[in-house]
């Protein structure tokens, strides 16, 4: 039976891990490491200043202090690293993860550690909207993963996988769209006068064809393939006369 190990950033008792812990509990050995609070927005963040502390809640299932990262690697290093996890999964979370967001978000970046220890990965998010439900979507990452566990995976697979709130209309391939913040911070004073800060902005969407956004604004569920390397191999070639230039620096590093 394949084993799958599931996490989030909304917290080990929110209603979408425990939906996408049943759901897929229909399919293979399904262990739970997730955060005890939230952790939304933490990224690809390792706790490294303090110690952490993993509670067992019930079989299989841990509460950790810290973040979606520093779950994934304690299941994968110490309770899971004499039978690994064949796949990582991630969520469902509290609200989509498009564009530019996937950087910021913890569901997304705990597949980011899935997929740098050689497990293939899929982050599942939930588009929140009136009378929304996690159902379907747990519904669809059975359905999802049933494909998924009886192929020869990719290592590297890395899945982001947005489902809309509402009827689906169908299931797109797509690419990251661009969201854009008008940000601002906003200065306030607590009542002893001490200065604090809230970090604010507005997202403005870019209305470009075939990306995550236009798929969930169309009401159909979003896949979008990731990969970690962030190499910009276009610049590789174009940026061939900086390094010349700075070659040929006589005091180069002095």
């Amino acid at each position: 039976m394949k084993r799958i190990l599931v996490t989030n950033d909304d917290g080990v008792f929110s209603e979408g891990i425990k939906l996408l812990r049943d759901s897929l509990g229909e399919l293979a050995d399904v262990t739970v490491v997730a955060p005890d609070r939230e952790q939304s927005a933490s990224g690809h963040s390792l706790t490294l200043d303090r110690p952490l502390r993993m509670q067992m809640l019930e079989e299989k299932v841990y509460s950790v202090d810290g973040t979606p990262t520093d779950c994934v690697n304690l299941a994968r290093q110490w309770l899971m690293k004499d039978d690994p996890p064949d796949l990582i999964v991630s969520g469902i979370n509290f609200g989509f993860n498009l564009g530019d967001d996937v950087t910021y978000s913890g569901t997304v970046s705990a597949t980011f550690e899935g997929s740098l220890m050689g497990i293939p990965s899929v982050a599942f998010s939930q588009e929140v909207g009136e009378n929304f439900s996690f159902v379907p979507a747990a519904a669809f990452a059975r359905q999802l993963l049933e494909l998924l566990i009886t192929k020869k995976l990719p290592p590297d697979l890395l899945l982001n996988v947005n489902v809309p709130a509402g009827e689906i209309k169908g299931v797109r391939l797509t690419r990251l769209g661009r969201r854009v913040y008008e940000q601002s911070v906003v200065e306030r004073f607590d009542p002893r006068g001490r200065r604090y800060f809230w970090i604010a902005g507005k997202p403005v969407w870019h209305e470009d064809s075939g990306t995550d956004y236009e798929a969930i604004k169309s009401g159909c569920i979003s896949i979008t393939p990731l990969h970690l390397d962030l190499t910009d191999y276009r610049s590789l070639d174009s940026y061939d006369w900086l390094c010349a230039e700075l070659n040929g620096l006589d005091d180069l590093a002095r």
